[in-house]
């Protein structure tokens, strides 16, 4: 079966491209910059490729380009002009377009080659803040509007994990700084969404501190192991869907009474979407909570 999204909606497309239908339409009508299709059905739908000139339309026209001007470059010529702006700047922009149509058409060849692009204008650290972070934000929005399927996401998701882990190995063997601090990085049960946390680990580590990774879905239980073996840790979850809003605030006095209660140099620092449903100015002594990735860095 061919996985591969063939066929669009002009609400996909507005997804997709942050272009409004409204918009789409006029360009159009006004300007004959898509041809849509029609099914046997007589429904409308656009292929890949009106999606790709969308978002090579959209990027011109973000880096000041009108659209009756645009509408006059001839269509073969519209990629080589994109590509020549992104040489110059604004390339996360451009990057992030080529990794959204890498994830559409699990295409692993684009998402390395764009990768190795980016790579030789930014660090490993300035792509994961300015391009991972919003593409996967964006990513996150298309699966709950239904524009793309848990598949898509996990094949984008798996090539991203590959590269923190392959940075995270070249840096492995730093010299461990003199703090006394161990940091332990774990997921609550049934939290699968690690890629934030082993950014994370690939920061601590890069500054040379002691990280244990744990991964997904760990049992408060389990974390007494490591009491047995540190005298000063902080642990540091995501919280991204577990705990359910239902449940954080117990998960919390659970966690306060089972790993920091009557141990002073025992910490939690956590952060995630799921935060919103606790009274973070009420959290227990030894909690921290963090907006983001940056902050908690910031705080090492």
């Amino acid at each position: 079966m061919n996985n591969i999204k063939s066929q669009f909606s002009i609400k996909d497309l507005e997804n997709l491209t942050g272009i409004k239908a409204h918009t789409i339409r006029i360009w159009e009508k006004r300007y004959n910059l898509l041809q849509p299709k029609r099914t046997d059905t007589n429904i409308r739908y656009y292929d890949l490729a009106s999606f790709q000139k969308l978002l090579n339309v959209s990027y011109l026209n973000n880096n000041g380009y009108k659209i009756s001007k645009i509408a006059k470059i001839k269509e073969h010529k519209i990629p080589l002009l994109v590509r020549e702006i992104a040489a110059e700047h604004n390339t996360e922009s451009h990057a992030i377009n080529a990794f959204k149509l890498s994830m559409l058409n699990f295409d692993q060849t684009l998402f390395y080659t764009t990768y190795e692009s980016v790579l030789k204008e930014k660090a490993f650290e300035d792509i994961f803040y300015e391009v991972f972070i919003p593409l996967l934000t964006e990513i996150g929005l298309l699966w709950q509007t239904d524009t793309i399927s848990p598949s898509h996401e996990h094949f984008l998701t798996s090539l991203i994990r590959q590269k923190i882990l392959i940075n995270t190995e070249k840096i492995q063997s730093k010299q461990v700084n003199n703090s006394k601090k161990t940091f332990v990085l774990y997921l609550p049960e049934n939290e699968i969404h690690e890629l934030g946390l082993m950014f994370i680990n690939y920061q601590l580590v890069s500054k040379g501190y002691q990280s244990i990774f744990l991964g997904f879905s760990v049992p408060l239980e389990s974390l007494l192991d490591l009491q047995n073996y540190y005298d000063e840790i902080i642990y540091i979850s995501y919280f991204t869907v577990k705990p359910e809003k239902e449940i954080i605030e117990d998960y919390i006095k659970n966690f306060e009474n089972l790993l920091i209660k009557n141990r002073p140099n025992t910490k939690l620092w956590i952060l995630g979407q799921m935060l919103n449903a606790l009274d973070l100015e009420n959290l227990p002594k030894n909690m921290t909570a963090f907006k983001n990735i940056k902050d908690l860095t910031q705080k090492l």
